[in-house]
């Protein structure tokens, strides 16, 4: 994935998006969009568009003097943690839980508040379970699933996170180990520590923060620790379409089974893959 010339809108809408959401000042939410040229203009073209962002909303954050997405995290994180106990049932009652679990997880990427201003979860979620994925890698990933003791899993949202866990909890139902990834510090409505206290993940597997606040994971701007961790998996579930346009290159010359669960949110990124906008998509790398 490469920066487009079609990106660049999109940077400025995800910059009204923040500033909307972190500021009712007008004069500020001038200043800031004025303010973040300098980063949009430096856009590296040869570079995952998430590799731009992430200056981008750095820059944000630091112009605004906060995290703007804090409150509508932990909002969203309340409204699926509402849906969560009749999602449970719909896992535990399905023929193939695995099956109707991962669904359900890339139903949730739809809770994005980086490129949507508003969402339709329950008609995400129907669509999710009734009509076919654009691409389905399902065969190999239950495969992968049933043959790997251990996995890593690569979160992405708040909201979205109660919709991993219950994804997560069939595979820790499998008896595999599972390792939770969430940011190291705030950035867009990506998951942190803090949500995944918030959604009882934490009860559920083991979660560690991948000591970033890049969009998507870019293995360049992560500590030596966390890559060791990522190197030495065998298995990795991708989640959203930042990881997918950061890690799209890793995996099989490495040796690695990995598997991006996302909705394809853009026209750059659906163009890329041959598909229509929106599309729900279990792509092996």
């Amino acid at each position: 994935m490469k920066v487009h010339l079609d990106c660049f809108p999109c940077f400025f809408k995800q910059t009204l998006i923040a500033v909307r959401l972190g500021t009712r000042d007008g004069s500020l939410q001038a200043e800031v969009i004025k303010g973040v040229l300098d980063e949009i203009k430096a856009t590296d073209m040869s570079q995952p568009p998430a590799y731009s962002t992430t200056f981008l909303h750095r820059k944000i954050r630091h112009l605004l003097g906060k995290d703007p997405f804090k409150e509508i995290k932990s909002e969203y994180n309340q409204i699926a943690l509402g849906l969560y106990p009749e999602l449970k049932k719909t896992v535990e009652n399905s023929k193939d839980p695995l099956w109707t679990a991962a669904r359900l997880a890339i139903a949730g990427n739809v809770i994005d508040f980086g490129i949507f201003t508003s969402v339709d979860i329950i008609g995400t979620i129907e669509k999710a379970l009734h009509n076919p994925l654009t691409v389905d890698a399902y065969a190999s990933f239950k495969d992968a699933s049933d043959e790997s003791p251990e996995m890593l899993y690569l979160l992405d949202n708040a909201g979205e996170i109660v919709f991993d866990r219950l994804l997560i909890e069939v595979l820790t139902g499998m008896g595999k180990k599972v390792t939770a990834v969430v940011k190291g510090e705030p950035v867009l409505n990506d998951s942190t520590m803090d949500d995944a206290r918030e959604v009882g993940l934490t009860e559920v597997c083991e979660v560690i923060d991948n000591g970033s606040d890049c969009i998507g994971t870019i293995l360049e701007f992560t500590p030596p620790e966390f890559n060791r961790i990522f190197e030495s998996s065998g298995f990795i579930i991708s989640k959203g379409q930042g990881n997918f346009e950061t890690l799209w290159d890793t995996g099989s010359a490495d040796g690695k089974e990995v598997f991006f669960l996302f909705q394809s949110k853009c026209d750059v990124v659906s163009k890329e893959l041959g598909a229509s906008k929106g599309s729900m998509l279990l792509i092996k790398a």
